[in-house]
């Protein structure tokens, strides 16, 4: 019997860019974009694919104007020193200019146990170098140092975003360099749009390992991974490799398109497991963002002898699962 029929798919319905945190109380915790893209919402379950089911709290709502008043993407959940942190992107418009919205980067805190709970704080606007686009921001400790990891555009190099990671002072603040780790370059990341984003870290087998998001949000959406030695200086450029090929992409056989965008947890019983989103059709009338199906959907994955990871190709969904879209 195939591993990955153990989880049943899509396993949320109509959320794009998930993020799954198991936590220490073995709570699952699972945020998202909503399609309407006006809210954060957190649910909660003690299983995986309980998170399907799971009632969404709504913890924090878009303002009507200004600069977090509109496509409000990407969230993300942390528990850093005793307190959880939202991070994700809005804009002041829904507009775009030179093809680019106007996305920046904010945190939200909350101190209460239970992220579900308690009040949200707004942190402010993560500033980096430039005052330009910026999203999909993801942190990870390592060796007793903060770093942050997210997308932005480079007004000097062409494309809509590239990866960079510095070091923190805060959960919200940047401190020293901040540093190119990937751009665009190769056919697979550069279709429709010159495009890294949606960037998600593992560390295993002596390496930090950043999977991330390539292309336009259609069917060629696919992700890439980068790795770097775990003792390597993580700011240096040339500390990091990046696969050649793409790792995980569209398998038309098993009727999955644009897989993306996605976040590691592990199964009840300890399995690695990848939490991504994709659709379950190829064609799309109009704007692929604004298409509410790409789904949640989860599998394990295994690691190769040579310590890097192998995703293997998107599992189909149940049999009866768009019965009733």
């Amino acid at each position: 019997m195939d591993k990955n029929t153990k989880y049943t798919n899509p396993l949320v319905w109509q959320r794009a860019d998930p993020w799954v945190y198991k936590h220490r109380d073995h709570y699952y915790y699972f945020t998202a974009s909503v399609p309407e893209y006006d809210r954060i919402e957190i649910r909660r379950s003690l299983t995986l694919q309980g998170l399907g089911e799971a009632e969404p709290v709504v913890v924090w709502r878009k303002y009507d104007s200004g600069p977090l008043s509109a496509n409000i993407w990407a969230p993300e959940l942390h528990y850093i020193d005793g307190k959880w942190y939202i991070y994700f992107a809005a804009a002041r418009t829904t507009e775009t200019k030179e093809g680019l919205f106007d996305h920046r980067m904010y945190v939200l805190e909350n101190n209460c146990a239970n992220p579900l709970e308690g009040q949200w704080t707004e942190k402010g606007q993560v500033r980096t170098k430039w005052e330009s686009f910026a999203l999909d921001a993801t942190t990870f400790e390592h060796r007793g140092v903060r770093y942050y990891v997210w997308a932005q555009k480079d007004p000097d190099i062409a494309g809509n975003s590239n990866l960079y990671i510095s070091k923190m002072s805060n959960p919200w603040t940047l401190t020293g360099e901040q540093v190119m780790i990937s751009k665009p370059e190769y056919p697979w990341e550069v279709i429709g749009f010159k495009v890294n984003e949606g960037a998600a870290v593992l560390k295993r087998n002596g390496r930090i390992y950043i999977s991330y998001s390539a292309s336009a949000t259609d069917h060629h959406y696919c992700m890439g991974l980068l790795y770097a030695d775990e003792s390597a200086d993580l700011l240096d450029p040339a500390s990091w490799a990046k696969s050649p090929e793409p790792v995980f992409q569209t398998s038309e056989a098993n009727g999955q398109y644009g897989p993306g965008h996605n976040s590691f947890t592990v199964s009840e019983d300890g399995e690695d497991v990848l939490v991504y989103h994709a659709r379950s059709y190829k064609e799309i009338a109009g704007d692929p963002l604004y298409d509410p199906n790409r789904h949640t959907r989860v599998q394990t994955f295994t690691w190769k002898e040579d310590g890097m990871p192998d995703f293997g190709v998107p599992v189909p969904d149940a049999a009866d699962a768009h019965e009733n879209e």
